[in-house]
């Protein structure tokens, strides 16, 4: 693998603030909802089970969680449908992004993101335009709780990890992400977060401040448009260069 999302280990040490708790709530009430079209039954649908256990982990009201999962399994008065729908461009500095969306309206949606993209100095691309720079993986988030876990990830069936300081980064092929958690829990390895991701298969390298700034200021403005689900992107900026508030 010749790069990880970068963007999703900035955010993560990040954190949620208060002030964008609620967009999260958001999101989070959309994710559950559309998962939920597949059956209500926590345990007949993984997908549902994995969207409330984020849910619960960024502090969701269960008020909230429910109303999402009857929404989505039509058990709700509410009959607006949301849909996931990917866009893709480029930032500054041809930073190549993919963009996951739930959404209950396209053209706003479509809208909004290529206003962002142009003022960012770059471009909302067509299908298909950086899609081929990605290929999707299954990570799981692990706390660094003891020395030489490296084994313990190859042994669990891991295709590759990586260290961000705090915590582990581990990849499997997509099909293989259910199985390698399972082996890792059995090994007594604790794991924070596991989720299918997309990873750049080539980055783009950022050493200019400016650029710098830049690109993460485009990353923080797609994450806060509450149609933005998950964001991916090519860039790999120097750590000296990462202000991580």
């Amino acid at each position: 693998m010749s790069g990880h999302s970068k963007w999703s280990t900035i955010k993560r040490k990040k954190g949620v603030t208060d002030a964008k708790r609620g967009a999260e709530f958001t999101k989070l009430g959309r994710l559950i909802e559309v998962a939920a079209r597949y059956g209500a039954d926590l345990e007949m649908n993984p997908r549902l089970k994995l969207a409330v256990q984020k849910a619960r982990s960024g502090n969701m009201p269960m008020a909230n969680i429910e109303k999402a999962i009857r929404k989505g399994a039509g058990l709700d008065a509410d009959k607006s449908q949301i849909e996931e729908v990917v866009y893709e461009g480029l930032g500054p500095g041809n930073v190549a992004v993919t963009i996951q969306t739930l959404t209950d309206n396209r053209n706003r949606t479509v809208s909004e993101l290529r206003n962002i993209f142009v003022k960012a100095g770059g471009s909302l691309g067509n299908n298909g335009s950086v899609a081929w720079q990605f290929q999707q993986r299954g990570v799981l988030i692990v706390p660094k709780t003891e020395p030489d876990m490296e084994m313990k990830f190859i042994d669990a069936g891991a295709s590759d990890f990586q260290d961000t300081d705090d915590t582990w980064e581990v990849y499997t092929q997509p099909k293989d992400l259910n199985q390698v958690k399972q082996n890792l829990t059995i090994a007594g390895v604790k794991v924070l977060e596991d989720k299918l991701t997309m990873v750049p298969t080539t980055t783009t390298k950022i050493t200019d401040a400016a650029l710098a700034k830049k690109v993460l200021n485009l990353m923080d403005v797609l994450d806060e448009n509450p149609d933005v689900s998950e964001i991916f992107a090519n860039f790999d900026i120097d750590d000296n260069l990462l202000e991580v508030e």
